[in-house]
């Protein structure tokens, strides 16, 4: 069986160009890879017919010497609530049993047109919600590394593919940390972009105002191609910005010294592991050895950010779902009589237990009475962080902090504890509060070997600094043997 996890998109393209191999050589690779690690329960769905033809098709561009898009024969799998049209789509829940999508989502549209070749939908916690995968209605998704721990969630499934070399590269959604947390747990490298640099159309909704589609790649150069192909104004999705798209791999230049800030909060933070810590400092050291400026900034804000996050993301989930009815599409109760107990006895039986506590949540903050005590209120200190980091941008090129305070914990470990579950979130959160980009990429490992992902934000729309600085980081954090160095010794 061919080895193809370890190449990159250029090297990959440059092989396909001089008759090395051939997508379709690569694409059965890949099919291989993914049926020898069914176990991982990564893929909810493998498209091999249509993966393929598509594979086919590229080869005869590349014999008959026809333009090729910007992802030519790079082997792509998207998280299960991105629409393929005439393919299947359940966002991990049992309510969408047997529903086939009818049209595309704005990104899979991008993807196909730059001849990208979509291999299967991976597994994810359900409607998205989850820090574990461990909320799918389809099993949980197996950590690579280490099949006893978590790969993180929601988009587990999409981290997974990318880290076991089930693909190239894979698109997953964040709403709160959802791409970067299992980004960090399994060694990779996952950017949320800004709220309306990448169209939300043909994504099932979990928080309207927080979800915003991303990938996940093994490095920073291949990340930034595919946010170049996915990002850019839909006339589908009115939050889309016409902000012009960058050819962001072709920026990837870092040549100044960056101003960073640091919160000490997330540092002294109670529930931060040790090794989680140790990296951080190390990385802030390496930093300022380099020449940059790093400098602690205080933040006060940080043990309201997760009451501020849950109570608005759930109060837009309990919206969004109420469309999930058992009358429309998907599943309906073999025990329904009547129009009452469809709604009652669909939705009871199709949710899961995670779901149904967000959207009883969701309704109470919005409920008379409560809506002014919690809603309101949370919206008021999203826009006080809004406006702290738009003061603090104005100074400092980008905050740096851990993607999670822990390493990929084992499975059951925080599932009879939702606060503490919750609050492995307390990192990730900032950046979807406050619309802007963010990245996790894989710096250190702890003593056991297990990925330790640190984390970047920046200005809103500004990825092009954020990936250059990015892929400058991968490489002071790297050896000579391009493995990753572990910071924690």
């Amino acid at each position: 069986m061919a080895e193809v996890s370890y190449l990159s998109i250029q090297q990959t393209q440059q092989h396909l160009k001089a008759g090395a191999t051939t997508a379709e050589t690569l694409v059965h690779a890949y099919l291989q890879r993914i049926e020898a690690n069914r176990h991982l329960n990564a893929f909810l769905e493998v498209f091999q017919e249509d993966a393929i033809a598509q594979a086919k098709r590229i080869d005869k561009k590349i014999q008959n010497n026809e333009p090729l898009g910007k992802l030519f024969g790079v082997v792509v799998a998207i998280k299960d609530n991105i629409c393929y049209r005439q393919h299947k789509l359940s966002a991990g829940s049992k309510i969408l049993e047997g529903f086939v999508s009818l049209y595309n989502a704005t990104v899979v549209e991008r993807l196909l047109a730059e001849d990208a070749i979509l291999i299967g939908r991976t597994n994810c916690d359900e409607f998205a919600m989850g820090s574990s995968n461990e909320n799918s209605a389809y099993g949980r998704v197996l950590n690579a590394q280490d099949n006893t721990r978590v790969p993180g969630g929601s988009s587990g499934g999409s981290a997974v593919a990318v880290q076991a070399g089930l693909c190239q590269v894979s698109l997953g959604s964040d709403t709160g940390g959802s791409i970067r947390q299992p980004a960090s747990f399994c060694g990779i490298v996952g950017l949320k972009p800004t709220y309306g640099r990448v169209s939300r159309y043909g994504l099932i909704a979990y928080a309207s105002s927080f979800d915003q589609i991303g990938p996940f790649a093994r490095s920073v150069e291949d990340a930034a191609l595919v946010l170049e192909v996915i990002s850019g104004k839909d006339n589908y999705d009115a939050t889309t910005s016409s902000t012009l798209v960058p050819a962001y791999s072709q920026q990837l230049a870092f040549d100044k010294k960056a101003r960073v800030a640091v919160f000490p909060s997330t540092l002294s933070s109670e529930g931060l592991h040790e090794e989680v810590r140790t990296a951080s400092e190390a990385l802030m050291a390496a930093l300022k050895a380099e020449g940059n400026a790093v400098e602690e900034v205080p933040f006060e804000l940080l043990d309201h950010l997760i009451a501020a996050y849950y109570v608005l993301t759930t109060a837009e989930a309990s919206s969004n779902l109420a469309r999930f009815d058992g009358v429309h599409y998907g599943y309906r109760s073999p025990n329904a009589i009547e129009l009452e107990s469809v709604y009652k006895k669909s939705r009871t039986e199709g949710f899961g237990k995670e779901v149904k506590n967000r959207i009883m949540l969701g309704t109470f903050v919005l409920s008379s009475g409560y809506y002014d005590a919690y809603y309101s209120r949370a919206q008021k200190v999203r826009r006080i962080l809004t406006e702290k980091l738009r003061l603090l941008f104005k100074d400092y090129d980008f905050i740096l902090m851990p993607t999670s305070p822990t390493v990929a914990f084992k499975f059951g470990e925080k599932t009879e504890n939702p606060v503490e579950m919750y609050l492995a979130d307390i990192y990730t959160v900032l950046a979807n509060l406050t619309g802007i980009p963010a990245i996790s990429l894989p710096l250190a490992t702890n003593k056991e070997g297990l990925p330790i992902g640190i984390q970047l934000l920046a200005d809103r729309f500004e990825e092009s600094k954020l990936l250059a600085f990015s892929d400058k980081l991968m490489q002071i954090a790297s050896d000579k043997t391009d493995t990753l160095t572990n910071l924690t010794e």
